[in-house]
């Protein structure tokens, strides 16, 4: 039964939205969250139920026949079940929802604890319209920055740490965890934990300005050994092209704008004002989610990024026809270059 209400309930869902599995947890802070959800769900059915039933059974015995007059004594007994039934109705009335605050109080509480110990820490900053993530160490040159994608270790709690540089978002990964306003200036936090491998949606939650529909990320959860090859290979600097296309596409890129709002480790760019683009190669998609990784996506983006994702930071600088058709082949030919080399993780 409740195997067929999830069903139910999950392929209405995606029908209307055709994504987000908000009653298919990923991580315990989810599983919270379905567990109250379905609570609440219940509750609601139940009651309803018991108020139809009523509604039914009521009519059925006014249309069934004319009463007759009815005697003092049967009057009186007719009065006490009534007050009866409406002491009874008003005290599950009362009780309902101090139930529904007290399980919503315990899930709020639960979805604050870090469990197990060494949680990782990963703060994600919300701008108009990606997200960019930064995997905190002890260690400065140690971190690791990248963008629209959060890898974390199956298994180990992971304390997300979330602000806003410009207007208020709100990050989603339903699979894990329920929603987080970012708002600027005040600094927000939630831990997700994923049970087992996969890569679960997400997304910004408020509506965030012309371009919010497109502001999509991706939580993959890796086993703890491709966790640690995939974060040891984000630290590596990008490896200078020798291709000659490669090798022009690299001189373009440092020498125009791309450097001054784009980072790349092991070079002159450093800017921060867009996603750091190390290791953009390795990502699977482009723009926060908006096109698939591809080189041919990748050559519509950087010809004309204003008609792909209209009013972003990028089709100020560049527009259609600012780069020709060559440079454009140059500069896909370097980025495309920069992917991760992962060592593989040692056998068990």
């Amino acid at each position: 039964m409740r195997r067929a209400a999830v069903l139910l309930v999950a392929g209405a869902i995606a029908g209307c939205s055709g994504r987000m599995p908000v009653l298919d947890p990923g991580g315990p802070q989810a599983g919270r969250i379905a567990s109250y959800w379905w609570i609440t769900f219940w509750v609601s059915v139940i009651v309803l139920a018991a108020v139809l039933a009523f509604l039914v059974h009521t009519l059925a015995r006014r249309r069934a026949s004319v009463p007759a007059p009815a005697s003092a004594v049967e009057e009186a007994g007719t009065e006490r079940r009534l007050a009866l039934g409406v002491a009874a109705a008003v005290a599950v009335t009362a009780l309902t929802p101090v139930v529904l605050l007290v399980t919503s109080i315990a899930t709020g509480r639960a979805l604050h604890s870090v469990g197990g110990t060494n949680p990782l820490t990963v703060e994600v900053t919300g701008r108009q319209w990606w997200w960019d993530v930064e995997y905190w160490d002890a260690v400065p040159s140690q971190r690791v920055r990248t963008a629209n994608e959060i890898h974390i270790p199956v298994g180990r709690p992971v304390f997300i740490k979330t602000r806003s540089l410009d207007v208020i978002h709100s990050f989603w990964v339903p699979g894990l965890h329920g929603k987080k306003d970012n708002i600027p200036g005040h600094g927000s936090s939630l831990v997700l934990q994923a049970d087992h491998p996969g890569t679960y949606g997400g997304r910004c939650a408020e509506f965030c300005g012309v371009q919010h529909a497109h502001m999509q990320l991706l939580v993959i959860a890796d086993s703890p050994d491709a966790f640690e090859a995939w974060l040891s290979g984000q630290r590596r600097a990008a490896v200078t092209p020798s291709e000659p296309a490669a090798r022009h596409g690299f001189d373009l890129f440092m020498q125009g704008p791309c450097a001054l709002c784009h980072t790349v480790l092991g070079t002159p760019a450093g800017g921060r004002v867009g996603p750091d683009l190390t290791h953009l190669a390795s990502r699977r998609t482009l723009a926060a989610g908006t096109l698939p990784n591809t080189p041919e996506n990748l050559a519509k983006w950087l010809h004309n990024p204003g008609a792909i994702k209209p009013g972003n930071i990028m089709s100020t600088v560049i527009k259609e026809g600012t780069l020709s058709d060559q440079e454009i082949a140059s500069l896909v030919a370097y980025l495309e270059s920069m992917k991760i080399a992962i060592d593989k993780p040692p056998p068990n």
